[in-house]
């Protein structure tokens, strides 16, 4: 049963009770499809796109509709025609907790809804500064962080997607070289949903010099969803991405952890646990987790990775 708090602006369902919402959306997923999506470390099967996923991309598609509902009233009263701007999601959560697979998973589920076949999907890694860039700042060590993206880019490139621009472009990122491509370009061309995944995604306005505040990314989502899991289990599974990756990516000579690629396995642990510990951990606890609570709901996984319990915004 969901459990719902008058005094609360949430309510809490458990899986079993979330499943249930599901309805009668079909599974269009096959076990080829999700294994080609499904991150490194990340163990998704096709029970839990059933009972998690499939009732989110129902309520997605319903608050899509909604929109374009209130897009039309819109249009009525102006007396005219205002431009359809695509339906915008945020997807937010740690490093190595899941989001990344979220956003694929949800991008081909909601394009097989006949509202809305054209969905895109832009991370906001493609926004970071390039090294030399963060090099030059004194920044490397806190990549990833707030202060490590071009925000006005970022706020940019939303903000004309936003406003029914048809065509426009976001920069590439390259997680083998660990940095920005030169003059690599996705294009974004009047999707009806889009997808924007980031771990600071969800970050408020910041105050602008003259103390008033600015717009924010976030600003700009219709929905906005919150990977969850305890710090414990996310650094773990850090500690095991890293060990994979240790074993593929890192072995490949242009991969810029190449250094890593030789390590034997204590030597991998510590030199993961060092990184969690002195910068994801960190933005973790400083940056993403204090974001949780503006997410329009927030999918809580077990220390198995499993969604276990998820928590909407009622209001």
């Amino acid at each position: 049963m969901a459990v719902v708090h008058d005094s609360s602006p949430f309510v809490d369902l458990s899986r079993a009770d979330w499943a249930r919402l599901r309805d009668e959306t079909p599974l269009s997923l096959t076990a080829a499809e999700l294994e080609e999506l499904r991150g490194l470390g990340d163990f998704v099967d096709l029970d839990e796109v059933r009972d998690v996923y499939l009732p989110l991309s129902r309520l997605l598609n319903l608050r899509h509709r909604a929109a374009v509902r209130l897009h039309e009233a819109t249009t009525t009263f102006l007396g005219g025609f205002a431009e359809r701007t695509p339906f915008v999601i945020g997807i937010a959560g740690s490093v190595a907790v899941g989001k990344s697979t979220t956003a694929r998973l949800l991008r081909l589920l909601l394009a097989r809804w006949a509202e809305h076949p054209r969905v895109s999907l832009v991370t906001t890694d493609g926004f970071l500064l390039p090294n030399a860039e963060l090099e030059r700042r004194g920044l490397m060590q806190r990549k990833g962080f707030p202060e490590s993206y071009d925000r006005r880019a970022l706020l940019r490139f939303v903000s004309a997607v936003k406003s029914g621009e048809q065509v426009v472009t976001a920069p590439v990122y390259s997680h083998l070289t660990y940095d920005i491509v030169p003059g690599a370009q996705i294009t974004v061309e009047s999707p009806d949903i889009l997808l924007i995944e980031g771990l600071n995604v969800l970050q408020p306005a910041r105050a602008r010099p003259d103390g008033v505040a600015g717009l924010a990314v976030s600003d700009f989502f219709d929905f906005s969803i919150y990977v969850d899991a305890s710090a414990k289990d996310v650094r773990r599974w850090y500690v095991e991405r890293f060990l994979r990756l240790r074993e593929t990516a890192f072995q490949r000579p242009e991969s810029y952890f190449r250094r890593y690629g030789d390590l034997d396995h204590d030597a991998a642990v510590k030199q993961a646990e060092q990184l969690w510990d002195t910068i994801n951990g960190p933005n973790l606890a400083q940056n993403i987790l204090p974001t949780r609570g503006r997410a329009t709901l927030s999918l809580g996984k077990g220390p198995d990775h499993s969604v276990q319990r998820i928590r909407l915004r009622k209001i």
